[in-house]
């Protein structure tokens, strides 16, 4: 990923203010949420360069969910035998 550019954006005291408040009910950072704003102001304008990484996902990753049908990390929690039967050996 290339390097991000760093900028000094001066603002309002209460345009800051609103913003983070934005932010934070959103679960972002302030600095997440001007840049997620200026893409959807670009996008809007059809100025967003086609070519544009999108914005890096940040925070813990999501769980991952089996695909067959069990139980969301695999530990057998859900009762299943070592063999995918349940406990008394059935389907």
């Amino acid at each position: 990923m290339a390097e991000r550019k760093k900028i000094l954006l001066r603002l309002d005291p209460a345009v800051h203010d609103a913003l983070a408040r934005w932010a934070g009910d959103e679960l972002r950072s302030t600095n997440a949420q001007i840049e997620f704003l200026l893409r959807r102001a670009l996008a809007d304008a059809g100025r967003l360069p086609g070519d544009t990484a999108g914005i890096p996902r940040r925070g813990r990753p999501r769980k991952r969910i089996r695909d067959d049908g069990g139980g969301q990390d695999g530990d057998g929690a859900s009762g299943d035998g070592p063999d995918g039967t349940g406990p008394d050996g059935t389907a």
